[in-house]
């Protein structure tokens, strides 16, 4: 045999060694990768669910607070990929923000008595609604470390304004908007003296300090907040805490629950107890309840005070003008629903089993009875318990927050301490379905689910451990957004999304 036989020989038997390895490979069959990596029926389906072909798009855009960042984040479900973070307290170096001139004057916009804030905690994100269903023209977020909110423009994904909250030291209820975008609802968190610059001492907390609710004017057109249409009502040194606007039979109304209305201010240095057990030595906190589209018009007349240049509605004047309403509600709540339909508020209390229905009806029905069980040491008037409430259910350890379902008078609902979401009819108040989480779970969301026209479909799970669940990285933890399918009459765990930063808060999705 010559050289060149040889050599074509040689390179025959390597073409059929190769075409044969290749063709050893393409025959994988989906039973050989199942066995391969130890897969289940169970995961094939779930990875079936949150596929998305390249080139193709997801269902949904998420966006969630980046926490600690300051940012927004932008991931798509179901595929859970992350696709954007957009600029908001803290410069974003990728996109620029924060460098040029335009942005630069964005974040001074978020000064504090002329000092220079360039990080934010970003909590609690609301995209803009029409008729309580969400529109998708602007996002709005706010700042727990500092009482500010941001604007955000989703034309472009870019944020346009902060402002500062003129009356507040701290803020962690917001933001929430009314079902036309009228206002944008932020609460104070820890309450202190409205006007700026005067010091009283703890001892005259009940007299000096206070809480409130600030309505945020938005003007749609100019695709900003007005601070000069913005006004706020004063409330007690509560605590206030997160809120949501009615919407339907209840729109014109706004819901703000609280923790602490204990009104403790701790002292463990002088033998007394902790803050934690001071602020939960009674049994029920307060939902406050506002007429705040009439409030609107007390402050056009000039019934309201100027603090710090910044419109202020006075208990006094509210009380009087029978616009500030009190409803006992369980222990140290965290947020109050109002169903898609409008006819009732879910409140979970996190050191009570029990969530708590209210009906929206039977709370008017008590307003124009005049029917109050007490006043409080601020002279609001109480409505009773039971005169407000739908029905309670039992659903578990550590009861948060709420979304819905497409489906009528389905919600879900977070256990903290359980690690768990429980769905739950809040109609016939009877639990349907649990399934755990990993783990720790504080907020959740459904699609559109705090919106009048919920779409159902995915929920995802913000849980604050992920301990063994990825890959070890240092002492701490990634969080773990966890995609759920609800879709049918049992929840289905699809995915774990590991988020590198702390501690993202909360998510909207549409």
């Amino acid at each position: 045999m010559n050289k060149f036989a040889v050599k074509t020989t040689v390179m025959l038997v390597a073409a059929t060694i190769g075409l044969g390895a290749a063709t050893s490979w393409a025959a994988e069959s989906l039973q050989d990768v199942m066995k391969r990596r130890g897969l289940s029926q169970q995961d094939l389906l779930a990875a079936s669910k949150t596929y998305v072909p390249t080139g193709k798009r997801d269902e949904f855009l998420a966006f969630s607070s980046g926490g600690q960042s300051g940012q927004v984040i932008v991931y798509g479900i179901p595929s859970m990929r992350i696709l954007k973070y957009i600029g908001v307290f803290t410069p974003e170096p990728w996109q620029g923000y924060g460098f040029d001139e335009n942005s630069k004057a964005v974040l001074r916009q978020g000064n504090i008595d002329g000092k220079e804030i360039n990080w934010g905690d970003t909590h609690h994100p609301a995209i803009s609604e029409t008729q309580g269903k969400y529109d998708g023209q602007f996002l709005f977020i706010n700042d727990k470390a500092n009482p500010r909110l941001a604007v955000i423009d989703l034309r472009d994904f870019e944020t346009k304004q902060i402002v500062v909250n003129p009356i507040y030291k701290s803020e962690h209820g917001g933001a929430f908007v009314t079902p036309n975008t009228e206002y944008v609802i932020e609460a104070a968190q820890y309450a202190a003296p409205l006007e700026n610059k005067k010091f009283y001492p703890l001892e005259e907390f009940n007299e000096k300090y206070r809480g409130g609710v600030t309505y945020w004017k938005f003007d749609r057109k100019e695709g900003r907040i007005d601070p000069k249409e913005s006004f706020s009502l004063e409330l007690p040194p509560y605590s206030q805490d997160l809120s949501d606007a009615g919407k339907g039979p209840s729109e014109g109304w706004s819901f703000t629950n609280s923790f602490c209305s204990e009104r403790y201010v701790g002292g463990i240095e002088k033998g007394r107890p902790p803050y934690e057990a001071g602020c939960s030595a009674k049994d029920t906190d307060y939902l406050h309840v506002i007429n705040w589209k009439k409030a609107a018009e007390l402050v056009a007349q000039g019934k309201a005070k100027k603090i710090n240049g910044h419109n202020v509605l006075m208990m006094e004047t509210a009380i009087k003008e029978g616009i500030l309403f009190l409803i006992p509600e369980p222990k140290s709540p965290h947020g109050v629903d109002v169903t898609p339909d409008g006819k009732f508020l879910t409140v979970a209390g996190k050191l009570d089993t029990h969530v708590s229905v209210y009906s929206f009806e039977k709370i008017q029905a008590a307003i124009k009875a005049n029917k109050f069980e007490s006043k409080d040491p601020y002279g609001i008037p109480v409505i009773g318990m039971k005169d407000a409430l739908h029905t309670q259910v039992q659903l578990g350890l550590g009861p948060l927050h709420t979304q819905y379902d497409s489906k009528s008078c389905i919600a879900y609902t977070s256990l903290y301490v359980d690690s768990q979401v429980v769905k739950w009819d809040h109609c016939q108040g009877k639990v349907l379905d649990k399934i755990s989480v990993h783990y720790n779970i504080g907020h959740l969301v459904t699609m559109e689910g705090d919106s009048a026209d919920p779409k159902g479909r995915y929920l995802v799970a913000l849980n604050k451990l992920s301990i063994d669940r990825f890959n070890p990285v240092g002492p701490l933890h990634p969080q773990n957004h966890q995609l759920i399918d609800i879709s049918n009459d049992k929840m289905q765990l699809l995915y774990d999304m590991p988020l590198p930063l702390g501690e993202p808060h909360y998510v909207v999705a549409i």
